[in-house]
């Protein structure tokens, strides 16, 4: 806790050290969560940019209430997502392309693996926003239980059964599919 409360301190005056090491920290964690909500690699890309740009231009106002520094980053984040589909409704075409592996050495390995994340986008995309949040904050964005639930204002325990039901229920769905389909 007083490790996140000094790097606040050093990022509310902008020290470029601590702002280099977020920075190196985070944006692969926040691109990876932004890049699932988005499903343009382009678009995210900017919007991970958007992220860091907005929390530099906020930083001098920030007030450290003891959560981590992550959580602040992905609530900006997410905000981020949440206005680009705001903005333009027709970006809700999935572009799963994007998500596909080239692997010129063994193409049937990288047609089972595109096949793989095509049935898990699918999946994911079935599941309730709620568990979405979670899953795509815990697993793309890396974060902790108790990370994710100062994030969405849920409990830790709420944060944990959301994730228990949601990976359940991509677990039956997985299942379910038969190569064939």
């Amino acid at each position: 806790m007083q490790e996140d409360e000094a790097v606040a301190q050093r990022l509310k005056k902008r020290d470029p050290e601590a702002w280099a090491r977020l920075y190196e920290e985070y944006f692969p964690k926040i691109y990876r969560y932004i890049v699932l909500r988005v499903q343009n690699r382009t678009e995210a890309e900017d919007l991970t940019e958007q992220v860091f740009l907005k929390a530099l231009e906020a930083s001098p106002s920030f007030k450290w209430h003891g959560a981590p520094v992550a959580s602040w980053l992905f609530r900006i984040a997410r905000n981020q997502v949440i206005d680009y589909w705001r903005t333009d409704k027709s970006k809700r075409t999935l572009q799963l392309n994007e998500f596909l592996v080239a692997d010129t050495v063994d193409p049937e390995t990288s047609a089972e693996r595109n096949w793989d994340i095509r049935r898990l986008i699918e999946a994911v995309g079935q599941l309730t926003q709620a568990q979405r949040d979670v899953i795509e904050l815990r697993f793309a964005g890396g974060l902790s239980t108790a990370e994710v639930a100062k994030l969405l204002g849920k409990r830790q325990g709420a944060v944990k059964a959301l994730q228990h039901s949601a990976l359940a229920a991509l677990r039956k769905k997985l299942s379910g599919w038969s190569d064939d389909e």
